[in-house]
């Protein structure tokens, strides 16, 4: 099980973006399933309207919603209050709270490896972030 960040469905809703081709790619070439929050759909749904990509938005939310392309993860109550615990103890670093929800939910899953673009999974410590930088 992969869990997949906002910055990756961005660029692969968005083929403008830089990294679009990247991620395409090992998209394509990747044989895990794919899982991602409640969170994590809020975001970048939100992302990509502010960035006037509603269309993509709403095709990306279709997909994700009927569970298309992804398994969703729906974040618990105790989920939020870790992440609040999280977010507080490492005040030297730039994670969203949604970042720190992210991180709990694949410590309670057990999953390893992120599809991220960010650095912030990297910082976690624990988590195989893919694609590999270039």
């Amino acid at each position: 099980m992969i869990f997949v960040d906002t910055s990756a469905w961005f660029s692969l809703s968005v083929p403008s973006e830089p990294e679009h081709g990247r991620c395409v790619e090992w998209l394509s070439s990747n044989r895990e399933p794919l899982l991602t929050t409640d969170y994590i759909i809020d975001e970048v749904l939100t992302l990509m309207r502010m960035r006037r990509e509603a269309r993509r938005a709403r095709r990306l939310g279709q997909q994700l919603l009927e569970g298309r392309i992804a398994t969703i993860e729906w974040v618990l109550q105790v989920d939020v209050f870790r992440a609040w615990q999280i977010y507080q103890d490492f005040e030297d670093k730039n994670w969203s709270f949604t970042d720190c929800v992210s991180r709990v939910v694949m410590e309670r899953l057990g999953i390893q490896t992120a599809f991220a673009l960010d650095d912030d999974f990297r910082q976690f410590g624990t988590v195989v972030v893919v694609p590999n930088r270039p």
